[in-house]
Protein backbone atom coordinates (compact mmCIF):
# COMPACT_ATOMS: atom_id res chain seq x y z
CA UNK A 1 0.00 0.00 0.00
CA UNK A 2 1.18 3.07 -0.75
CA UNK A 3 1.68 6.04 1.43
CA UNK A 4 -0.60 8.73 2.25
CA UNK A 5 -0.39 11.92 0.29
CA UNK A 6 -0.52 13.78 3.72
CA UNK A 7 0.64 14.21 6.72
CA UNK A 8 -0.64 15.82 10.31
CA UNK A 9 0.78 19.10 11.15
CA UNK A 10 0.51 22.26 12.98
CA UNK A 11 -2.49 24.51 11.39
CA UNK A 12 -4.03 28.00 12.59
CA UNK A 13 -6.66 25.99 14.49
CA UNK A 14 -4.58 23.30 16.21
CA UNK A 15 -3.46 20.13 14.26
CA UNK A 16 -4.50 19.90 10.30
CA UNK A 17 -3.69 17.96 7.74
CA UNK A 18 -1.35 19.09 4.81
CA UNK A 19 -0.68 17.44 1.75
CA UNK A 20 2.93 15.86 1.01
CA UNK A 21 2.54 15.81 -2.76
CA UNK A 22 0.18 17.10 -5.55
CA UNK A 23 -3.17 15.19 -5.10
CA UNK A 24 -5.84 15.19 -8.18
CA UNK A 25 -9.28 16.72 -8.26
CA UNK A 26 -11.55 14.09 -7.06
CA UNK A 27 -9.37 11.93 -5.14
CA UNK A 28 -10.87 9.96 -1.98
CA UNK A 29 -7.85 10.35 0.68
CA UNK A 30 -9.39 9.18 3.89
CA UNK A 31 -11.82 7.83 5.82
CA UNK A 32 -13.80 9.03 8.98
CA UNK A 33 -13.77 6.06 11.70
CA UNK A 34 -15.16 5.89 14.56
CA UNK A 35 -17.86 3.89 16.81
CA UNK A 36 -21.55 4.37 15.44
CA UNK A 37 -24.00 6.26 17.97
CA UNK A 38 -27.50 6.38 17.41
CA UNK A 39 -29.57 9.42 18.15
CA UNK A 40 -29.65 9.42 22.20
CA UNK A 41 -25.94 7.99 22.28
CA UNK A 42 -24.74 11.36 19.89
CA UNK A 43 -27.03 13.93 21.98
CA UNK A 44 -25.16 12.67 24.96
CA UNK A 45 -21.58 12.86 23.27
CA UNK A 46 -22.80 15.97 22.35
CA UNK A 47 -23.53 17.36 25.32
CA UNK A 48 -20.62 15.95 26.51
CA UNK A 49 -18.42 18.24 24.45
CA UNK A 50 -17.32 15.48 22.11
CA UNK A 51 -16.36 17.65 18.94
CA UNK A 52 -15.97 15.05 16.49
CA UNK A 53 -19.23 13.94 15.51
CA UNK A 54 -20.45 13.34 12.19
CA UNK A 55 -23.95 13.06 11.73
CA UNK A 56 -24.11 10.47 8.55
CA UNK A 57 -28.17 10.46 8.47
CA UNK A 58 -30.99 11.09 10.69
CA UNK A 59 -30.38 7.80 13.27
CA UNK A 60 -26.57 7.43 12.77
CA UNK A 61 -23.67 9.36 14.27
CA UNK A 62 -19.61 8.31 13.52
CA UNK A 63 -18.13 9.17 17.00
CA UNK A 64 -14.71 10.27 15.55
CA UNK A 65 -12.83 11.24 18.51
CA UNK A 66 -10.40 8.21 18.64
CA UNK A 67 -6.82 9.35 17.48
CA UNK A 68 -6.67 6.82 15.52
CA UNK A 69 -9.47 8.37 12.75
CA UNK A 70 -6.72 10.58 10.78
CA UNK A 71 -10.09 12.26 9.19
CA UNK A 72 -10.92 14.23 12.31
CA UNK A 73 -7.68 16.61 11.92
CA UNK A 74 -9.30 17.76 8.12
CA UNK A 75 -10.04 21.50 9.35
CA UNK A 76 -12.62 23.41 8.36
CA UNK A 77 -12.82 26.48 5.36
CA UNK A 78 -15.46 28.51 3.73
CA UNK A 79 -13.00 27.93 0.67
CA UNK A 80 -12.59 24.45 1.45
CA UNK A 81 -10.45 22.52 -1.61
CA UNK A 82 -11.91 18.69 -0.42
CA UNK A 83 -15.54 17.51 0.55
CA UNK A 84 -16.97 14.76 2.08
CA UNK A 85 -19.34 12.21 1.00
CA UNK A 86 -21.45 9.37 2.15
CA UNK A 87 -21.81 5.61 0.80
CA UNK A 88 -24.43 3.70 2.97
CA UNK A 89 -22.82 4.41 6.89
CA UNK A 90 -19.59 5.15 5.61
CA UNK A 91 -18.20 8.72 5.02
CA UNK A 92 -15.34 9.88 3.03
CA UNK A 93 -13.11 12.74 2.35
CA UNK A 94 -12.36 13.34 -1.44
CA UNK A 95 -10.52 16.46 -3.23
CA UNK A 96 -12.90 18.72 -5.16
CA UNK A 97 -9.57 20.85 -6.54
CA UNK A 98 -6.17 19.88 -7.62
CA UNK A 99 -3.80 20.21 -4.65
CA UNK A 100 -0.53 21.06 -4.34
CA UNK A 101 2.39 19.70 -1.83
CA UNK A 102 2.12 21.89 1.29
CA UNK A 103 -0.86 22.85 1.10
CA UNK A 104 -3.52 22.81 3.91
CA UNK A 105 -7.09 19.88 3.08
CA UNK A 106 -9.69 21.63 4.40
CA UNK A 107 -13.82 20.95 4.54
CA UNK A 108 -16.74 22.76 4.89
CA UNK A 109 -18.56 21.78 8.30
CA UNK A 110 -21.83 23.11 6.96
CA UNK A 111 -23.52 26.54 8.61
CA UNK A 112 -25.06 24.31 11.61
CA UNK A 113 -21.47 24.01 13.48
CA UNK A 114 -19.96 27.46 11.99
CA UNK A 115 -22.77 29.26 13.53
CA UNK A 116 -23.11 27.09 16.83
CA UNK A 117 -19.88 25.38 17.63
CA UNK A 118 -16.75 27.83 15.71
CA UNK A 119 -18.88 30.84 15.85
CA UNK A 120 -19.59 32.80 12.57
CA UNK A 121 -17.04 35.42 13.81
CA UNK A 122 -14.46 32.81 14.88
CA UNK A 123 -13.56 31.17 11.30
CA UNK A 124 -10.25 31.16 11.18
CA UNK A 125 -9.96 30.08 7.21
CA UNK A 126 -8.31 32.44 5.22
CA UNK A 127 -11.50 33.72 3.31
CA UNK A 128 -12.91 35.15 7.07
CA UNK A 129 -9.77 36.46 7.91
CA UNK A 130 -9.08 38.48 4.84
CA UNK A 131 -12.74 39.45 4.71
CA UNK A 132 -12.54 40.48 8.84
CA UNK A 133 -9.04 42.62 7.57
CA UNK A 134 -11.43 44.22 4.92
CA UNK A 135 -13.83 45.09 7.03
CA UNK A 136 -11.50 46.80 9.57
CA UNK A 137 -9.69 49.21 7.25
CA UNK A 138 -13.24 50.01 6.13
CA UNK A 139 -14.07 51.15 9.43
CA UNK A 140 -10.41 52.57 10.26
CA UNK A 141 -11.18 54.85 6.76
CA UNK A 142 -14.32 55.43 7.53
CA UNK A 143 -12.92 56.82 11.28
CA UNK A 144 -10.41 58.94 9.72
CA UNK A 145 -12.71 60.58 7.38
CA UNK A 146 -14.85 61.64 9.96
CA UNK A 147 -11.85 63.18 12.41
CA UNK A 148 -10.60 64.92 9.13
CA UNK A 149 -14.44 66.58 8.67
CA UNK A 150 -13.93 66.93 12.22
CA UNK A 151 -10.99 69.01 12.88
CA UNK A 152 -12.10 71.15 9.06
CA UNK A 153 -15.23 72.04 10.68
CA UNK A 154 -13.60 73.08 14.09
CA UNK A 155 -10.89 74.64 12.06
CA UNK A 156 -12.74 76.94 10.11
CA UNK A 157 -13.64 78.94 13.60
CA UNK A 158 -17.36 78.63 12.64
CA UNK A 159 -17.26 77.94 16.73
CA UNK A 160 -18.88 75.25 19.51
CA UNK A 161 -22.07 74.84 17.78
CA UNK A 162 -20.61 73.64 14.81
CA UNK A 163 -18.21 71.07 16.75
CA UNK A 164 -21.79 69.54 18.77
CA UNK A 165 -23.42 69.38 15.47
CA UNK A 166 -21.01 67.07 14.05
CA UNK A 167 -20.37 64.95 16.91
CA UNK A 168 -24.11 64.63 17.53
CA UNK A 169 -24.46 63.73 13.48
CA UNK A 170 -21.63 61.03 13.89
CA UNK A 171 -23.11 59.29 17.11
CA UNK A 172 -25.83 59.23 14.89
CA UNK A 173 -24.64 57.58 11.73
CA UNK A 174 -22.68 55.33 14.01
CA UNK A 175 -26.11 54.01 15.44
CA UNK A 176 -28.00 53.33 12.29
CA UNK A 177 -24.71 51.37 11.32
CA UNK A 178 -25.42 49.49 14.16
CA UNK A 179 -29.03 48.45 13.85
CA UNK A 180 -28.73 47.70 9.93
CA UNK A 181 -26.03 44.62 10.91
Amino acid sequence: MAPRPFRLGRARTGLGIFATRPIKKRQTIAEYKGKMLGVEAAVKAEKSGNRYLYEVNSKWTIDGAKRGNIARYFNHSCNPNADTFIRGKRVFVRTIKNIEAGDEITYDYGRDYLKNVIGLENCQCSRCRKRRAKERAEARERSLRKKKRLAAATAKGKGKGVKKAAVRKSKKTVKSRKTKR
